[in-house]
């Protein structure tokens, strides 16, 4: 059967643009407590904060947006990463600003965050010194005039905007300076006069394999937010425009209209292009309204499940590969958690489907605190879900010399400095979209312990959120005001939730918890969700438990080593190893919750290697080392 594009016309053609449901709040507007602060704070002390001196040649020393641009005459750099030279090499010229701007980003809306004076200090003289590189026609970039937007093969030229753009933002929305807006709306618009819309074609490559130029597409990223800030729907357009240059060029990538339409063709490419292009793909749809684009969308979140592990992990080590996700055999790469959980957070933020609320919980609770070490300022570039070793190769396998990335680092330079950079971002994306603002009313939309503070109806209203959540499913909110404010506040009801109680009563709209009054200072609402213990049947047939938010494992314990110091103190590799080759299965007994420790669980369980029951204890994946996620039956 003809498809919709073919009975209808241009699947690119703007419909009717769809509003988003909820507005994502200025940066800095919520503020983190508890645990969410003590674990900015572990960055900041550790790699957020010193990845620059860590990898100085890569951060530093190569001043790639300014006297180090590329031009023609490049023909090699450091990136950091191991490879046998040659093409390789030369594809990745690109690549330190990838490194630089990402970490830039979490390290800005960390050091805002805690309020840190000296990393503020140091962050605002990073700043300086970039806008101070933006020609006079508005080019701030990584390329000198002879290569800027000339180009027939792989390129950085809109992915090191994009990387750079996006903390610049940040930090405009923190200071509140119309010169930084400006300088930002004076780059974008170069990019436009350059890349003219429906008359260019910025995804050109003569090579299909063009991961500079297609990471670009996450441009998008930079043009909605502009789009939100100034409400000037040239900068949505373009997004459209982006997005179908993407699908139309010769390209291997999964994100393409022609792909993702495709019900049966399942992912293939890199992670990280694949999942922070869920964000476009969404924009584009937002911007047109077209109900092909809708088609793909929803055919690329089905494909996403497909690809999904227990914890909420996308496959990506580093290739998706077409495999069907195994917590045993598929990896997934830091830098695929953040692009994911952040496509989830502007799903729920478009839609208002708290559905997707559930997902960026889920995978940042799991899979990313379960990739970062518990007592120390590292993670894992790969880990899996099942994790029985931490050696370098994928539970020990040593048949790579190169395969580096299953242990804990707090640079990962061997492979890549690209996982660390977003490993310092994806706790200050999570903290962004805690708090959303709808039609006179303020969304708790992703949960635990922070405070908000906004404007509504022309009053200051600040909202304090005091939880132990995950670990304890009770939250308290304290409303405080300069005088009584009449506004609804929204709290998302997770889909875990079995019942809840609330005081003062509330009525559920769409998945959310709805509390309407006039609020006057020192005003509460108290809310407590129920979860059960659920079994949940993995693709192949083994079971795993998860808790409300949170995926049980049984901890493995594993001998350290460490492998190399840094001269920031604390800072180190390490691999982990174990003598415990015990693997257990299910046996239907129950798991039932310790009656003294919160997040510890008990069940009985068959040892495979003896053929005896034993009683094991399992606990939340949340900073957990080597463990067993699922079970055979």
């Amino acid at each position: 059967m003809a498809s919709w594009a073919q009975q209808k016309g241009d699947p690119f053609k703007t419909i009717k643009p769809i509003p988003e449901v909820f507005e994502l709040l200025p940066f800095n507007s919520v503020r983190p407590s508890g645990w969410l602060k003590e674990n900015l704070q572990q960055n900041l002390n550790g790699f957020t904060g010193h990845l620059d001196k860590l990898a100085s040649d890569l951060l530093e020393k190569d001043d790639i947006y300014g006297r180090n641009r590329l031009s023609r005459n490049a023909k090699s750099k450091n990136v950091g990463a191991i490879s046998d030279g040659g093409e390789f090499q030369a594809q990745f010229l690109w690549w330190n600003s990838e490194t630089q701007s990402n970490w830039l980003d979490g390290f800005i809306r960390t050091a805002i965050l805690l309020n840190d004076s000296v990393h503020l200090g140091k962050a605002e003289s990073i700043v300086k010194r970039l806008l101070a590189t933006q020609d006079a026609d508005g080019y701030l970039g990584i390329y000198d005039k002879d290569l800027r937007y000339r180009f027939e093969n792989e390129n950085g030229e809109l992915w090191s905007k994009a990387t750079l753009y996006r903390g610049l933002l940040a930090w405009y929305e923190y200071k509140s300076d119309k010169a930084i807006l400006t300088a930002i709306e004076k780059a974008v618009a170069n990019v436009l006069k350059n890349y003219p819309i429906n008359e260019s074609h910025p995804f050109h490559s003569t090579n299909p394999d063009a991961g500079g130029a297609t990471h670009g597409l996450a441009f998008t990223d930079v043009l909605e937010r502009l789009y939100q800030l100034t409400g000037n729907q040239a900068y949505r357009d373009y997004c459209l425009f982006l997005y179908a240059d993407f699908s139309k060029q010769i390209l291997n990538e999964d994100a393409q209209l022609k792909k993702l339409l495709e019900q049966a063709l399942p992912l293939k490419g890199h992670g990280v292009h694949t999942y922070e292009h869920l964000r476009s793909v969404a924009a584009a749809y937002y911007a047109s309204g077209n109900p092909e684009i809708k088609l793909a969308l929803d055919n690329f979140l089905t494909k996403i499940d497909k690809a999904t592990v227990p914890s909420g992990a996308p496959i990506g080590d580093e290739w998706v590969g077409g495999k069907t996700a195994d917590a045993t055999q598929t990896g997934y790469e830091y830098c695929s958690l953040h692009e994911l959980m952040d496509g989830w957070a502007d799903l729920l933020r478009k839609s208002g489907d708290r559905k997707y609320g559930d997902k960026a919980e889920h995978l940042f609770f799991n899979a990313a605190m379960g990739a970062t070490h518990p007592s120390e300022s590292a993670i894992c570039y790969l880990k899996t879900d099942n994790s029985y070793s931490l050696s370098g190769g994928k539970h020990g396998d040593t048949s790579d010399k190169y395969q580096t990335r299953y242990r804990y680092s707090p640079v990962h330079k061997e492979a890549a400095v690209c996982c660390v950079p977003n490993a310092g971002k994806i706790t200050p994306y999570y903290i962004q979209n805690m708090w959303l603002k709808g039609k006179g009313s303020l969304v708790a939309s992703l949960l635990g312990p922070c405070e908000v503070t906004t404007m509504i109806n022309g009053s200051p209203a600040t909202i304090t959120e005091a939880t132990k959540y995950p670990f304890k499913n009770h939250l308290t909110f304290t409303i405080s005001t300069d005088k009584p404010n009449r506004f609804t506040i929204k709290v998302r009801k997770p889909e875990w939730a079995t019942s809840v109680k609330a005081s003062p009563q509330a009525r559920e709209e769409n998945g959310f918890l709805v509390f309407t009054n006039t609020w006057k200072n020192k005003d509460s609402i108290t809310i407590s969700f129920q979860s059960e213990i659920k079994i949940r049947e993995t693709a192949n047939q083994e079971v795993y438990f998860v808790d409300g938010p949170l995926v049980l494992c049984h901890p493995i314990e594993g001998a350290q080593l460490i492998t190399k110091t840094y001269s920031v103190e604390g800072l180190r590799e390490s691999t982990y190893s174990s003598g415990q080759n015990i693997l257990y299965q299910y046996n239907r007994s129950e798991v039932s919750k310790s009656t003294t420790e919160p997040t510890e669980y008990k069940t009985t369980m068959l040892n495979a290697g003896t053929q005896t029951q034993e009683a094991i204890k399992l606990v939340p994946m949340f900073h957990t080392i080597l463990r067993q996620v699922t079970f055979k039956k």
